[in-house]
Formats: C-alpha cells, structure tokens, sequence
C-alpha cells in the first residue's frame, strides 16, 4: 500500500529548490522599475477633473507619458543589470586605496566660505526667493536644530514639536502687548526671544516632567496630545488668544542704542541675516553641548536606557534637559516668525509642520549638526524649486517619494552622525 506521505524524488526536489523565473533578483528589480514608472506617469500626469472622475488616469495611461516613464525604468534597470561587471571592477580597483579626508585646517576655511555665501548670497536673489529663505529655510532649519537635540540625541520621538513654535509667536504677541491679556511691561522683540526661549524651555519641563518615563510610541501619543491641546487653547480661548482670527499689528524687531537706530521692515534679507547669527549661535552652543558630559549621557540613553540607568544615570533627567533645551530653539524661531508676518494664528501651527520637522531631521541624518542643516534647507527649498514645474497640490508627494528612497537607499540620512550608534535614533 501507497503511503500518503512518500518522500518526493531528488528531481522533484531539486523542481521544487529552483526558483521561478519571476522570483529571480534581475526581474523583480525590473518590475520595481516598471511600477515606479508607472508611478511618475500618474505623479507626473494631468490633474483630475470633477466632471470626469476618470479623466485623468484615462488622460495618463493612454499618453505618451506613460511609455516615456516605462522606457525610462527598463533602461535604469538595463544600465544596473549591463553594468555590474564594470561596477565591480571599479570597487576592487578602488580596493585598498586610502579614503581621501579633509584636511583638519581646511574646515574652518570652508565654513567661513559657507557663512560668507550665505550672508551674500540674498542680496543677488529675487524678494519672493527670499522670503522662501526666511519662511521655510531658516525657520524650518532652526526647528530642526531645535528638535535633532531630542531625537537625534536623545532618542525621544516628539511628534508634537511645533506646539513649543506655537508658544514662541505667542509670547511675541503676548510681551509686544498684542493679546487680550496685557503684560505688566511691554517688551522689545529681541528682549522677546530670551523671554520666549524661557517660556518653552519651561513648558518643555511642564510636558516632559510626568511624561518622560514613557517610550517609543507611548511618549510620541503624549507629545501629539500636547499638540493638539496647545493648538486647541490658542483656537478656543478668545478672551486669550483673540481665538481663531488671531493675534495682530506685532511689532518688527528693532535696535535702539543712543545715536543707532535701526528698525526691520518687510525686507526678508534683514530677517535672513537675523536667522542666520541665530542658527550659527545655536550651532556654536549644541556643538559644545554634544561633545560635553551631557551629550554622552544622552547618547548612551539613546543606545541603551536600561543600561545607562543600571550604571547610576538619571535618565529623567538628562531626558528632560534634551525636551527643554530643543524646546527652546524653538521658541526663539517662533518669535522671529512672529515679527516677520505680523500675526500669529491657530493655523499657523498645524500637525504637519511637526512631520515636516521630523522628516527633515531624518533626512538629513539624526544626530548630526551638518547633515540636520543640509537636510532641513534641501527639504525646505524643495517646493520652492518645484513650483514651476509641478503643481502646488503635488508637492508633498514628490516630497514623500524621495523621503522613500532616501530611506530604502540611505536610511541613515545625508551626513550620519559620527561613531557607531547601535541603536539607532528614537525606539
């Protein structure tokens, strides 16, 4: 009799150990090809249209375009497969060689060339260029300082960062006497900044103080939450925050000292250079702060909490230092922005402007000075760059996919930071 359960013949093995021909590596690499062309015909495609419900997947999969972008994905897939040999000949050419390294004086040299294009670099560019360098660049390349302090360093994911950016251009109108709650002394915009930097710092202590005992997911619920509230009180407190239509007539920084006075109108290159000596100070200030004790401490709490608290570390506390001092960046960029527009309201401070944070700090490379500052201004001048090309609407997808492959090819970001991490950012 038969048995059921006959050992298959070494043929019928070795069938069933052969892989098919669409399981082999070169053609899945060429349908991932085909679809992400498929993808940049739609991404790149006609608009919809509301009468027309199919018209513009219609309009993209029988155009052109999509034999264009399909082209496109076999030949990449063409030159990969075609040009594995020479690739690896170069690498075992290169084998051996010594890594070229920069000079040690040569850093200081090319960050003076850096800040000199910097500070000159506006004064050649158009006014719209510019308050695209204020707005988004150095505003959002401040926050991100701001906030690779707490994840990159410390390892706590904080989704609800912009909420202390809220604050800020709230203490701008609160201390410039344009709120429903008047101050006992009105204040300077730069006198502003010192008080705003306080006032996040402290409520970065407030959050952090009964909440920083959670981790990874938990902690980042409790900083949405803080989000939303923060967000919420500035919607709903009217006799407050002048509620939804917001706070108005903020005052422009101004410098009176004897004989010099000097007053920021709507010029964003005056604003620019004010945002830069803020981002260079914060640069000088968390540098040091990162090769100092603290910095340690929180690197070894991002790589392992358990074991830095099991060798006397207070973890609290060093994680409550990191929320206060990234908090306080800030503040300062919310009272720069503040006095830039004039106004602050609810809607300036949406979730989103939070995930845009995050992801910049990413991409740039958590943990490192450099790689947060070439990342958050890459990002940040992105729709600007695309706005000719691409429509508003689409901008955040182009966004998304290049934060997808950046993550699939270079998930440590642009610029890692230096030495091993072992843990990797926020768990």
């Amino acid at each position: 009799m038969t048995t059921l359960l006959q050992r298959p013949s070494p043929s019928r093995l070795a069938r069933l150990r052969t892989p098919k021909w669409y399981q082999l590596p070169r053609w899945r690499r060429l349908s991932a090809l085909l679809g992400a062309g498929l993808l940049l015909a739609v991404m790149t495609g006609e608009q919809g249209n509301g009468r027309d419900l199919l018209y513009s997947l219609r309009e993209t999969l029988t155009g052109a375009r999509l034999w264009i972008c399909l082209g496109l994905g076999v030949l990449l897939w063409a030159v990969a497969e075609l040009g594995a040999p020479a690739r690896a000949a170069a690498r075992k050419a290169l084998t051996g060689l010594p890594r070229p390294r920069l000079p040690r004086a040569a850093r200081p040299v090319l960050v003076v060339l850096g800040l000199a294009v910097a500070v000159l670099a506006p004064l050649g560019l158009s006014r719209a260029t510019n308050q695209v360098l204020v707005d988004w660049v150095g505003i959002y390349v401040l926050l991100a300082l701001g906030l690779n302090v707490v994840i990159g360093w410390a390892g706590l994911l904080d989704l609800g960062f912009v909420a202390f950016f809220a604050i800020g251009g709230y203490s701008a109108a609160f201390w410039t006497g344009h709120l429903p709650v008047k101050p006992p002394f009105e204040l300077n915009p730069f006198l502003v900044i010192p008080v705003a930097m306080l006032t996040c710092l402290l409520a970065g202590v407030l959050l952090g103080g009964p909440t920083l005992r959670l981790r990874g997911d938990y902690l980042a619920i409790v900083t949405l939450g803080f989000h939303e509230i923060i967000y919420l009180v500035a919607k709903n407190a009217e006799g407050f925050t002048h509620g939804s239509n917001g706070a108005f007539g903020i005052p422009h920084f101004s410098v009176e000292l004897g004989p010099v006075s000097y007053r920021w109108k709507l010029d964003p290159v005056d604003y620019w250079w004010l945002l830069l000596g803020l981002i260079v100070l914060a640069v000088l200030v968390l540098r040091r702060l990162q090769h100092s004790k603290v910095g340690r401490t929180w690197a070894a709490i991002r790589e392992d909490e358990i074991a830095a608290a099991a060798h006397g570390v207070d973890t609290v506390k060093y994680k409550l230092m990191a929320f206060a001092i990234g908090a306080s960046t800030s503040g300062a960029a919310g009272v720069v922005y503040a006095s830039k527009v004039g106004f602050v309201n609810p809607e300036n401070f949406p979730l989103l402007y939070s995930v845009l944070v995050l992801a910049y700090v990413i991409f740039g490379g958590m943990g490192s000075l450099p790689g947060v500052l070439l990342g958050a201004g890459l990002l940040a001048w992105l729709p600007h760059a695309l706005k000719d090309v691409v429509d508003q609407k689409d901008r955040f997808m182009y966004l998304g996919a290049l934060l997808v492959v950046m993550m699939i090819y270079r998930p440590q970001g642009l610029i890692p930071a230096g030495g091993k991490r072992v843990g990797g950012g926020a768990r």
